[in-house]
């Protein structure tokens, strides 16, 4: 379900996890000290009325409900591949920008439902869930849906599924995170449109980011995972052959996409081009075992506007054109290979 996020973990991911561990454990605290939970709720009315500003800061970071703070974890672990792949400070800039937006639509909203239908909103749930919200807007615009597999024959499950099934758990958590849920994705909308010049005004300084690279990106990294990262225990031989095989493919699918970009650099000639005389190990199982002793024949070649429209899709998600078209060559114009692949590395 998450294959499209990679498997590395929080690899190259230092904010997402800071996130996670820093919320998450002010969440465990407050729930071992309840005395305190007041400091931390979200409560309009006393914004509105009593003039506690305060609130938009301290009721907009914590998670007073254990539920809601599992939920948004989840979904900030599934978003760390937009840290992975347009960077930490841009990801942060976004967080920080949805997360001002969100709190002036916040306001407006409630202060709407007081005036127009004479509903007076006072707590809201409380929590970094705005942002969490507002990242739906990418994850739906820009990752690509790879079916999975179909339930009673005609509901089709894609890696995309579990991620929407855990937003809609967190939507239909509390009474007013609908309210949450509409003020998070029009400021998300709105920030990754780049309405009014937002990316440019609401940003987190460089300054900023070489202090967190300095103090803190040494306690929230992560080490690159190995190649030789045991498998599962108590899975079967055949699904540890299954996951080494994998495993194998995608260590020949990256050496046949790095030995390409090379020879883009290197413009040599005369040199022997290892890859292609390797087939894919997947074309490899699924030959029959008669036909692995005679030469295969080449696949034949498919049609170009075929080619342009799926290298046009892989440019429409953010990636250049040379990587989209080295990727689906890599993959033997697999597109749903080659996203991963591009997504990954």
């Amino acid at each position: 379900m998450f294959s499209t996020t990679g498997s590395r973990g929080l690899y190259k991911a230092p904010l997402s996890k800071g996130l996670l561990l820093v919320l998450s454990g002010l969440t465990v605290m407050l729930s071992l000290l309840p005395q305190y939970q007041h400091m931390f709720e979200y409560n309009m009315y006393a914004v509105s009325h009593q003039q506690q500003v305060w609130r938009l800061l301290c009721g907009r970071l914590v998670c007073l409900d254990v539920k809601d703070s599992f939920c948004s974890g989840l979904l900030i672990y599934n978003f760390r591949v937009f840290e992975r792949r347009f960077g930490s400070r841009k990801f942060g800039s976004f967080l920080v920008g949805t997360w001002c937006l969100s709190a002036l639509l916040d306001f407006v909203l409630a202060q709407a439902l007081s005036l127009f239908f004479n509903f007076e909103v006072e707590d809201l749930p409380a929590g970094l869930l705005a942002p969490v919200f507002a990242l739906f807007v990418p994850f739906y615009l820009s990752i690509p849906k790879v079916p999975v597999t179909q339930v009673m024959g005609s509901i089709n499950i894609t890696n995309k599924t579990l991620v929407y099934i855990v937003g809609l758990q967190l939507f239909t958590s509390s009474p007013f995170m609908w309210l949450l849920a509409l003020s998070g994705l029009i400021s998300g909308g709105l920030y990754h449109a780049n309405v009014l010049w937002l990316q440019k005004l609401l940003f987190v300084p460089a300054w900023l980011c070489a202090v967190a690279r300095y103090l803190l990106e040494p306690l929230f990294s992560t080490s690159q995972p190995t190649s030789e990262a045991p498998l599962g225990m108590g899975a079967t031989l055949d699904i540890q052959r299954q996951q080494r095989m994998d495993q194998l493919d995608q260590q020949l699918l990256l050496a046949q996409f790095e030995a390409r970009a090379n020879s883009r650099h290197q413009a040599q000639t005369g040199l022997l081009q290892w890859t292609r005389l390797f087939p894919s190990l997947r074309a490899r199982r699924a030959a029959p075992t008669q036909a692995q002793t005679q030469p295969s024949a080449p696949p034949p070649p498919l049609d170009n506007s075929v080619v342009e429209e799926q290298v046009a899709r892989l440019v429409e998600m953010g990636f250049s054109r040379m990587d989209a078209l080295e990727a689906l060559r890599a993959s033997n114009n697999d597109i749903n290979m080659a996203t991963n692949f591009l997504l990954q590395h």
